[in-house]
């Protein structure tokens, strides 16, 4: 392929014709214009290859997009983070709880206490024992029983309110740990057997003076019927993984220490023998015991879960 360039540093092709004239072998040569012009051969080897040019197609455009390369970057990210807005947007509607249930929600942190207070507390201290109290008979033992009955009700829906409190649109659940779970069987099963030890030993004889049943009975039957009552919520609680296992048997102990010492005003009023009025003692410091290794499981599970909601925002890596 060949060109023509103007190349002001190239000799002229007129002196280059004169000297070609004046040289002994003369040759044919074709006769060129005396115009300072040069011509250049350019023969491409035939194992080069052509040269390749990239031209991009988006090109044009992504100098119009943006002035400069930050612009560029700065715009090709904002989808990026729209989409994590979104995806935030979207779990905080969804963990996110309605007016009017919030508010209802509210009024159950005072309600709750409020139905333990009226079902438990008032009944045993305000009610007048002799009301309750018509001797060593079924009359007393059924009073006594419908007494208990009225706060397992009330602790019923103190539970079931407790348990929507925790609830976050039905996401959270726990399981209690098997050694939590060993010690509270553990505890309610020593509650039933001492005073039932004791009860056989007075009727074989073992344990004098010997105490008619049914005088235990209105000491101790409440007890009994309450500890079965705390049992079977507990074994629900942990089937149904609910956040309120934790305080359940809290509130059943704190109430059984009540019932323990209403039996001891019952004993004094039988005239029960010194063994039974000691087992009810003995029976309350070990409540007593039990309902504080409760209230230092509920401590250490407090400042457990604290430590780890505060773990990921504290993490360095996460800044």
């Amino acid at each position: 392929m060949a060109f023509l360039t103007h190349l002001p540093s190239c000799i002229p092709v007129s002196r280059l014709h004169l000297k070609l004239r004046k040289s002994p072998h003369r040759c044919n040569l074709p006769c060129l214009s005396n115009n300072r012009r040069a011509v250049c051969y350019s023969n491409t080897p035939q194992w080069e290859s052509a040269p390749v040019t990239y031209a991009p197609e988006n090109e044009g455009s992504l100098l119009t997009e943006a002035t400069n390369i930050f612009e560029t970057m700065a715009s090709s990210s904002k989808p990026d983070e729209a989409s994590i807005t979104k995806t935030e947007q979207h779990l905080n509607a969804s963990i996110s709880t309605p007016m009017p249930f919030k508010y209802l929600r509210h009024s159950l942190w005072i309600l709750g206490p409020a139905l333990l207070l009226i079902t438990g507390v008032v009944p045993t201290l305000w009610l007048p024992i002799s009301s309750i109290f018509l001797g060593p008979n079924m009359a007393s033992l059924l009073s006594l029983t419908g007494l208990d009955c009225i706060f397992n009700l009330g602790a019923t829906l103190f539970l079931l309110m407790a348990d929507s409190v925790a609830r976050l649109n039905n996401i959270c659940r726990t399981k209690p740990p098997s050694g939590y779970r060993f010690w509270n069987i553990l505890a309610n099963v020593t509650g039933f057997i001492i005073p039932l030890m004791m009860l056989f030993g007075s009727q074989k004889g073992f344990i004098q003076p010997q105490m008619p049943f049914i005088s235990f009975a209105v000491v101790l039957g409440p007890y009994f019927l309450l500890l079965s009552v705390q049992m079977l919520t507990e074994l629900l609680t942990w089937h149904w993984e609910s956040p309120v296992w934790l305080v359940t048997p809290v509130v059943y102990e704190a109430y059984r220490l009540l019932q323990l010492m209403r039996g001891l005003e019952l004993g004094a009023e039988l005239g029960a023998a010194s063994w039974m009025m000691n087992t009810v003692r003995g029976l309350v410091c070990c409540w007593v015991l039990v309902l504080g290794v409760q209230l230092m499981r509920v401590a250490w599970y407090a400042g457990f879960t604290a430590a780890a909601y505060r773990q990921p925002s504290d993490d360095p890596a996460l800044g």
